[in-house]
């Protein structure tokens, strides 16, 4: 007769396998506002948040810092957890969720793409790639696409369509041009060759070397960059138009022009980073619009799926034409399921009155910042284009992003961790503005210390 041992114990100890309400929990509380409590109407789960949490523990590498909350599901610019708190999401996933959370167009699009057709690999044709590269053509400087899964891999892609340009254009050289220049406070990833490009020293030193060839510069120094790429070593200069990891900082117009000039001046080519401040984030449907100046490459990710992974590399075609079959490819890249995805987020986000929208909304949102907050002591500027805002502080922003938290707004830190990011939905409304920025003002006592 056969027997079954349990080898380990269940992750969730009493779990249930079927959905019901869960008992209303008591959520600690800032200041005189309180979270939501739960709501009855809407369906709890049989796991609790504090046995996810302690499941995490001992089931995955701790590469993540979380904060004491567990999300599991989200309606608009709402997120709840297992209990039925409610939250704000004025984060969106790192800026992933332009369309918020269970837009019914994008649910439509990954339904019926699901039942039709999810994944070929990319060894054979399929339509929703091909529409959605020639949209994104069709909307950009671009005349090609190459699709990833990720932001970072869109930059490693970008790293060597740069590398190999430079071989194919100048044959006659005996040693192309192979190195790079990327700036202070950038971002570009955490795979070997993007993270190189990125400046914060703590995510390289753990893991160098590193993809060597990398100078980093200051962000704005037009003579320092133009004076290195005149040297003929530099493949390329990457650089986001609009840094969010690094704190909310935008390019100069002048900047931009100048690297675009030197790099037309010696072969090399400019590359946009735009994975967290493209696709309208901006208020533009790409950030380098603002300042007319174009690149050879540009990297996009983040919001392009809505929520389901995918990068994407957009070149000219003299960068395309550099490179040949089986020079570079991915797996799971530009799938079906992915690109129909991709094809009801761009619908939307492309459109002339949604930009229009999130531009007045991003200086509605700004406007009322500067007049809540701008006078505290400890609030240094109020930064950013459309709905990539930052609030640069004194002191940490951390105790304020947890308060904030506890009052049922969701906010992540960028630059040095003084300066709160505030990237919502895209979708977000004045109503849930307003009240992001009373909870913000309700909650910064608690940079003084004592409260």
């Amino acid at each position: 007769m056969l027997s079954l041992r349990l080898l380990k114990p269940p992750i969730f100890a009493g779990a249930r396998s079927t959905l019901a309400p869960a008992n209303a929990a008591t959520p600690r509380a800032c200041l005189s506002v309180d979270v939501r409590t739960a709501d009855q109407s809407k369906p709890g789960v049989a796991v609790g948040s504090q046995e996810v949490m302690e499941a995490e523990g001992r089931v995955l590498v701790g590469t993540y810092k979380r904060p004491p909350v567990v999300l599991y599901s989200g309606k608009g610019c709402k997120l709840y957890d297992p209990e039925g708190r409610e939250y704000l999401d004025l984060y969106s996933g790192i800026a992933v969720n332009a369309l918020g959370h269970g837009d019914p167009d994008w649910i439509r699009a990954v339904t019926e793409q699901a039942r039709t057709l999810t994944h070929v690999s990319n060894a054979y044709y399929s339509i929703p790639q091909v529409e959605l590269a020639k949209r994104l053509v069709a909307c950009s400087f671009a005349d090609r696409v190459f699709f990833s899964n990720s932001g970072t891999e869109a930059n490693e892609a970008a790293i060597k369509f740069a590398r190999k340009f430079q071989r194919f254009s100048f044959p006659e050289k005996k040693e192309p041009a192979t190195e790079f220049i990327s700036f202070t406070n950038s971002f570009h990833g955490r795979t070997m060759g993007a993270v190189a490009l990125t400046s914060k020293e703590h995510y390289r030193s753990p893991f160098e070397p590193v993809m060597p060839g990398v100078t980093f510069l200051e962000y704005g120094d037009i003579q320092a960059a133009t004076k290195l790429v005149h040297s003929g070593k530099i493949a390329a200069v990457f650089l986001e138009p609009l840094q969010g990891e690094g704190g909310i900082l935008s390019a100069t117009k002048e900047f931009l022009q100048s690297l675009r000039g030197a790099c037309d001046d010696s072969g090399s080519l400019l590359v946009f980073d735009e994975v967290q401040c493209g696709l309208g984030r901006t208020g533009y449907l790409w950030a380098h619009e603002a300042y007319g100046v174009f690149p050879d490459i540009m990297t996009l990710a983040k919001p392009l799926a809505g929520g389901l992974p995918i990068g994407a590399v957009l070149v000219t075609e003299k960068v395309a034409a550099s490179i040949k079959y089986g020079e570079h490819g991915s797996t799971f890249a530009g799938g079906p399921l992915i690109c129909n995805a991709a094809l009801a987020v761009l619908d939307k986000i492309s459109k002339p009155e949604f930009l229009s929208s999130v531009s007045n909304k991003g200086q509605y949102f700004k406007e009322l910042l500067t007049k809540m907050l701008g006078k505290n002591p400890h609030v240094r500027e109020v930064r950013g284009s459309g709905l990539i805002v930052g609030v640069e502080l004194d002191v940490s922003a951390s105790p304020l992003v947890d308060a904030c938290r506890n009052l049922g707004l969701l906010i992540i830190t960028a630059g040095k961790g003084n300066v709160l990011r505030l990237v919502p939905p895209l979708i977000i409304s004045k109503q849930e503005l307003e009240h992001a920025a009373e909870v913000l003002l309700e909650c910064l006592p608690v940079l003084d210390g004592s409260n």
